[in-house]
């Protein structure tokens, strides 16, 4: 147990403690700043000697002080935006085992918003898809435990479990009165990035869910064999994508432009600064070309939407998409852990932040129903954007 009288606190101490304190300090989930002129950080210092030993003295369980450091380094991170978070060693090796392509899990991409986990997406096939749930649901309970007042990586280990057991969400949905309740067997997740096929003979449908390394790659070869077909007509399918690499979302968006800028980012440094412009050539020779989305677009996928759509080069489809207009690193730490942390916002050609307000569509087409499958016959967007282009 861990006893601090602040009177007797050495100076070399408060260096040890500036870091936790700042730490402890966020648990009242209130903004940081981290000026020069902030209050005398050594009084704040004594704070968190006066906080720690209290808790420990007085608090009526016994706790887990690496338990609770981890939850207050999150805390300091949550309160930045909702996309900054701390990994544990076992999160951080885990995360980089998903992103091998391979993972056992239900196939949703999760984040945080008002104490509650978030569905930025269920995955293509995955287990939570087939169940039903959506993009901008809120899971409110795991197996009957409350979520609220969770960490995300609190929330997420809730969910992890071996492969072919069963667990039960509950979530909230807007404009849905009763929470709905699903029963979801995990099952090995494998992450195909794009798909595609040529659809009445005329129509060339690429369906990207993930911008990965190889992903334009990919596409390029698709479209190469597209046009060996004589396919002059596209769809660039987006929705449900939550992102990923942005040099995969300048290297897509450029495929399709001539020229002009692709996305500007502003980081907190002006000389880190960054814009992006297209080069030269237009893979699909100028054909007409659509791109649906839906709340699902997130991240590298508004890139794409929102430069296509500025530089009027394709007709977007769909939903307002979700409005994730920053950039996150992933920090190993020396305890091999990493912090996902956001080092920069990015911005359209026109110069708007989608932070927020997403991209919205050129035309709107709300989902038919609660049946809505992307891809199959429910999928009235995807046979608008057909219909349109065989007009």
């Amino acid at each position: 147990m861990v006893r601090i009288n602040s009177k007797r606190k050495s100076y070399d101490m408060k260096k040890k403690f500036i870091f936790i304190l700042l730490i402890i300090i966020s648990l009242n989930f209130s903004k940081i700043s981290f000026a020069a002129n902030d209050e005398n950080i050594y009084d704040k210092i004594d704070l968190f000697g006066e906080v720690l030993d209290k808790i420990n003295k007085e608090y009526v369980d016994e706790i887990n002080q690496g338990d609770a450091m981890d939850a207050a380094i999150n805390g300091v991170l949550q309160s930045l935006d909702p996309y900054s978070a701390y990994m544990s060693p076992e999160t951080f090796k885990e995360m980089e085992t998903e992103t091998s392509g391979k993972f056992g899990g239900l196939g949703i991409e999760v984040g945080m918003e008002f104490g509650v986990v978030k569905v930025i997406t269920p995955m293509d096939g995955s287990p939570a898809e087939k169940e039903g749930v959506k993009a901008g649901d809120y899971i409110v309970k795991i197996n009957g435990i409350q979520v609220q007042g969770k960490t995300l990586s609190e929330a997420v280990e809730l969910m992890r479990g071996p492969v072919g057991s069963t667990l039960e969400i509950t979530i909230r949905r807007k404009g849905v009165k009763k929470a709905l309740v699903f029963e979801i067997t995990r099952e090995i997740i494998e992450v195909k990035s794009v798909k595609s096929k040529i659809i009445d003979d005329s129509v060339g449908y690429i369906r990207l869910t993930a911008f990965n390394e190889n992903s334009s790659n990919q596409i390029k070869n698709k479209i190469k064999k597209f046009k060996k077909n004589k396919i002059n007509k596209y769809i660039l399918d987006l929705r449900n994508n939550p992102g990923g690499l942005l040099s995969q979302a300048v290297k897509i968006s450029d495929f399709f432009l001539n020229n002009g800028e692709i996305v500007s980012t502003k980081s907190r440094k002006s000389s880190e600064n960054r814009k992006y412009f297209a080069k030269k050539g237009d893979i699909i020779d100028g054909e007409t070309l659509v791109v649906l989305i839906n709340y699902g677009s997130a991240s590298a996928s508004e890139i794409v939407a929102g430069a296509l759509k500025d530089h009027k080069r394709a007709i977007v489809i769909g939903n307002n998409s979700y409005g994730k207009g920053s950039v996150q690193s992933i920090m190993p730490l020396k305890n091999k852990g990493a912090i996902r942390l956001t080092i920069s916002k990015y911005y359209l050609p026109s110069g708007k932040s989608i932070s927020g307000t997403g991209i919205i569509p050129d035309i709107e087409i709300v989902e038919s129903s609660d049946e809505f499958r992307i891809g199959t016959e429910t999928d009235n967007q995807l046979d608008f954007a057909i219909t349109l282009l065989n007009g």
